[in-house]
């Protein structure tokens, strides 16, 4: 296969994305909650491996009529944050009032970060909450706290899309790459079986997803706190 075909390859694995967030959608308008988190968990896999095959290929010179990164950004937005907030919203999580304005807020404070030129730091990781609200969402359906609990997450992640706290990219992070890539692996493992269980509580998916969302959501912060000097874990 020619280096240009590869590349149109992968804006078309990327373009997948667009189509598993509507399988996603129609779940969540059923009320299939865990069907959407599995077409979610699916599109969290493509949207993980696009981006290492796009630097590899080369995309922006072997096929550069589209723009890989904007279509990412469409696809993510729809992913990571329209579906997700629709999902808390409908599914009782935040009764009331509180299901507004946490729709509102994630909404709103995404698309804006979404457009932000500097979300990206020097070492590629993320300043500031990078909206993964698939994965937070996920995690909430599987701990079902109480809604005044959700409505803090919420609203917390969301003003913390706009701080200096460092978010770790699992794949491109290069401080203690490999720990972070496999918890993500294992993050994804643990959301599929989850989902898969119906957010059984107490299951071993459950308590393994609380621990590994802890670690990526607290291991760039934990980067900022320790010296440079200590680079990676093995």
């Amino acid at each position: 296969m020619s280096p240009r075909l590869k590349a149109l390859s992968v804006h078309l694995l990327t373009a997948t994305g667009a189509v598993l967030s509507m399988f996603a959608m129609l779940a969540a308008v059923e009320g299939k909650w865990s069907l959407m988190f599995l077409w979610l968990v699916v599109a969290l896999i493509v949207d993980g491996i696009d981006g290492p095959l796009a630097r590899r290929y080369d995309t922006q010179k072997n096929w550069p009529t589209y723009d890989g990164v904007l279509m990412d950004l469409i696809v993510d937005y729809l992913t990571y944050v329209f579906i997700p907030a629709f999902a808390l919203f409908k599914s009782g999580l935040l009764p009331g009032w509180t299901g507004w304005l946490a729709i509102i807020v994630i909404c709103y404070g995404s698309v804006v970060y979404f457009a932000d030129t500097r979300m990206k730091t020097k070492d590629k990781s993320f300043a500031g909450f990078p909206a993964c609200w698939n994965m937070v969402v996920l995690v909430l359906f599987a701990v079902d706290p109480e809604p005044w609990i959700t409505l803090f997450v919420t609203v917390g992640l969301t003003l913390a899309m706009f701080t200096n706290l460092k978010f770790i990219h699992p794949t491109r992070t290069p401080r203690w790459h490999l720990m972070n890539l496999w918890v993500c692996i294992a993050w994804i493992g643990f959301a599929a079986w989850a989902a898969w269980v119906d957010f059984a509580e107490g299951s071993f998916a459950h308590w393994s997803l609380i621990l590994t969302s802890l670690y990526l959501a607290l291991a760039g912060i934990a980067q900022q706190i320790l010296p440079e000097g200590i680079r990676r874990l093995r």
